[in-house]
């Protein structure tokens, strides 16, 4: 099932278990605005190419709306259009004023050179600066992208509006980036494991660990995981994967990535078949790479007791059923990652009020709204006497419906 589908049937099942009313549940599906652009630049041999850029905005009603930029080539408006629902309902499980949007260009980047890349992102801002906007949609890295990405972004933002630092977010912090943005998704997978793991009296160190990408996201979960006592017996990304029943040595194995550019190699564990890797036997899975990794061929053979998903939509929905038949636990992507768009959040409130943070307080306020954000959840658990996907959802298209009707629509 591809990501907008599987996304209009939780949220179908969510509005169902809220009884929202049948207008109201249409309107909150329907994306504020569709943007498709096409980006035409010349590349470093003088020939001209042309990538299909989009801009999905999915809804204000709880704010500016916010969410990546991707450069991919499977960038398709359908997977836009499930992303920017899916982040409508992540800020506001994360209660961050904020809607969701979500953008892309298609395209291979490590096809292009560092000036072409430039110049397509310069183009892509021009086409669209005029319907993002500080208070209006405020875009951040994705697949693809990163800090310089969205330092082009902000330059050129700022040459037809003046300085504007808040208009991005995960900038490089000499442009007023956020301390402790890099780490945060990864720390916000932290705190919803123990979140998880506390609710059976369990404590992060001593448990087994399978993180499935070992990309920002999954090797910062490892690296904090790590420190907090828990064992990470297996790793993948794209060059491969890698088991250590006695748990990697996390520091040495993120050195040999930085020397190595991936995994493969690394003689602190043996290789393991990447295929293999979700059902290798564990406490914790982490799919931290691409959506749609656990499904109905594999969810039988998955050992894990409990899933945290830091990827977006790594579980389809008839694994979802099979997982839950044999008494998984899976901690929700649109709780699980949301502390990278909650230290957005942070940046951007850092920005208009142009007073930095230090780290410490980033850190501190990232585990408050996490922990709060927990609680809520699992009240909407017991409310609707669902599981933890059904708990966010509905907090989330709760929360988003409550302001809608607030605003004053009309049914």
């Amino acid at each position: 099932m591809n990501a907008l589908a599987a996304t209009n049937r939780n949220f179908r099942h969510a509005a169902k278990l809220l009884g929202l009313d049948s207008k109201l549940e249409k309107s909150l599906l329907i994306p504020f605005r569709e943007i498709k652009v096409e980006c035409t630049i010349p590349k470093d041999d003088g020939t001209l190419a042309s990538y299909v850029g989009f801009r999905v905005q999915h809804d204000n009603a709880r704010g500016p709306m916010k969410g990546g930029i991707r450069y991919h080539p499977e960038v398709d408006p359908d997977e836009v259009n499930a992303l920017a629902q899916l982040m409508t309902w992540k800020t506001a499980v994360a209660n961050i004023p904020y809607g969701g949007a979500k953008g892309g260009i298609g395209c291979v980047p490590g096809e292009l050179s560092s000036s072409e890349l430039e110049r397509l992102t310069r183009v892509f801002t021009q086409k669209i600066h005029d319907l993002i906007g500080i208070h209006t949609d405020v875009p951040a890295p994705d697949m693809g992208t990163n800090s310089q990405t969205m330092a082009w972004i902000l330059d050129e933002y700022s040459k037809f509006h003046g300085h504007s630092p808040a208009i991005v977010t995960g900038k490089p912090i000499d442009l007023g980036g956020s301390l402790g943005r890099e780490a945060a998704t990864g720390r916000g997978v932290l705190f919803a494991a123990e979140a998880l793991l506390s609710e059976y009296g369990k404590p992060i160190s001593g448990q087994r660990f399978v993180i499935q990408g070992f990309g920002n996201v999954g090797s910062w979960a490892a690296r904090l995981i790590s420190e907090a006592g828990g064992k990470v017996v297996a790793v993948s990304d794209v060059t491969g994967a890698i088991k250590n029943k006695d748990g990697l040595d996390i520091p040495k194995l993120l050195e040999h990535v930085v020397k190595n550019r991936g995994i493969k190699g690394f003689d602190g564990g043996d290789a393991l078949d990447a295929k293999s890797l979700l059902v290798e036997d564990c406490d914790v899975l982490i799919p931290a790479a691409l959506g749609g990794v656990i499904n109905k061929e594999n969810a039988n053979d998955i050992r894990a007791k409990f899933i945290v998903e830091a990827a977006n939509h790594p579980t389809d929905p008839e694994a979802d059923e099979i997982l839950s038949k044999k008494g998984v636990h899976i901690v929700p992507d649109i709780y699980a990652n949301a502390g990278g768009v909650t230290v957005s959040y942070f940046e951007w409130v850092q920005n208009i009020q142009g007073f930095m943070w230090d780290e410490n307080k980033v850190n501190n306020e990232l585990k408050t709204y996490m922990t709060r954000a927990f609680k809520d959840l699992k009240s909407m658990c017991k409310s609707h006497n669902c599981d933890l996907r059904m708990g966010a959802f509905t907090l989330g298209v709760n929360r988003v419906a409550r302001a809608t009707l607030l605003r004053g629509w009309e049914a």
